[in-house]
């Protein structure tokens, strides 16, 4: 019997060890469902390696009775899972692109931008409206929503309704629309909403002329140490080109214009035609006030690059060393040409007053 126990042993002591790749996410359900589509594409291209998940609260789970905007903390969903990447206590960090920072601090990258779902906004309704659109609620009707951006767009379009501040994961906001007779409506972006396989609670898409959309929202990024070359090569196949050019003009659009979760900024891209085409606006709290623009470049849509890596540094805080370089640029410099149109044209005053506003109130 020890004879055999022995040989077992040995035997499993020859094995060589599958290599553990550790990924962090936030604790929320959606947030796991989000690492768990990531990983099931990394288990599928690399067989040979195993993956852990290790979920963590961040600040911005933690603080849930002050509006996303007034905590002043640009990192609210990304600093504890950051400083476990610091740490090496994890690998890559899966986030939802929209909470990415335009900046990142230094050190850490998006190694890779996934394939976009919806990037719209949806409106989910209380039972008692189902049936019923924005425009058509009845006067006064309270909606909620946690971002400026959507709340002053939504002002501008429908006067008629009152905007007030919902906080709280995806299942928290859902349950304080059906359960409290505060709210006839909740905003929530779409993707969310599919990924959760609740599409059935979604009573209206708000398209651009409604609502434009969040910088990156419909995306995930996959963060990494940024001299992490295994890693970075690793998560780099999961970049989708055409999703990958648009975020970049996005995240370029938002960083020239120093913008961020304080103030209301949108936008909305498509590629057609090689052509990119990104529109862009920033609006006062109220909505009342203004400024929006689009500009268009030609792009090709690179498939993955055919002649090595690049050794270029990160635009906009991502690095795809495996997509051609040209595009890249092109998207960012797009990004900055819309921006400077709007400031010029006085967007810097808008911006600021929507800045002291929130911060006053």
């Amino acid at each position: 019997m020890s004879g055999n126990g022995n040989a077992a042993a040995t035997a499993e002591e020859d094995t060589p060890k599958m290599r553990v790749i550790r990924v962090g996410t936030r604790k929320s359900q959606l947030a796991r469902i989000q690492t768990d589509s990531v990983v099931a594409t990394l288990k599928a291209l690399y067989p040979g390696l195993q993956f852990e998940i290790i979920a963590m609260s961040t600040t911005g789970d933690k603080i849930l009775d002050t509006a996303l905007s007034k905590i002043g903390e640009k990192s609210l969903f990304t600093k504890e899972l950051e400083h476990a990447l610091e740490r090496n206590e994890v690998d890559l960090v899966v986030h939802s692109l929209k909470d990415l920072p335009t900046v990142l601090p230094p050190g850490f990258t998006i190694g890779a931008v996934c394939k976009r779902e919806s990037p719209y906004d949806a409106v989910v309704f209380h039972p008692k409206f189902v049936g019923k659109t924005l425009e058509t609620l009845p006067e006064k009707s309270v909606v909620g929503t946690s971002s400026l951006r959507r709340a002053a767009q939504l002002q501008r379009k429908f006067p008629h309704l009152e905007f007030k501040s919902i906080r709280g994961n995806l299942n928290t906001r859902l349950r304080k629309l059906d359960e409290l007779q505060e709210f006839s409506a909740i905003i929530l972006a779409a993707a969310g909403l599919q990924r959760m396989g609740w599409q059935n609670r979604v009573g209206q898409i708000l398209h651009p002329e409604e609502c434009m959309y969040a910088v990156g929202q419909g995306a995930l990024g996959v963060e990494v140490r940024a001299k992490d070359q295994d890693i970075l090569d690793l998560v780099g196949v999961l970049h989708d080109p055409e999703t990958l050019l648009r975020c970049i003009a996005e995240r370029s659009f938002l960083r020239h214009l120093e913008g961020g979760c304080s103030v209301p900024v949108a936008v909305h891209t498509a590629i057609k035609d090689g052509q990119l085409y990104l529109t862009g606006g920033v609006w006062s709290l109220n909505g009342a006030e203004t400024m929006q623009d689009t500009m268009q470049t030609t792009i090709h849509v690179p498939v993955q690059h055919e002649d090595g890596p690049e050794d270029d540094p990160q635009l906009v805080g991502i690095t795809a060393r495996n997509i051609p370089r040209q595009p890249q640029l092109a998207a960012e410099n797009l990004g900055i040409s819309l921006a400077t149109l709007l400031l010029n044209k006085g967007a810097k005053n808008i911006l600021d007053v929507a800045r002291q506003l929130n911060e006053a109130h």
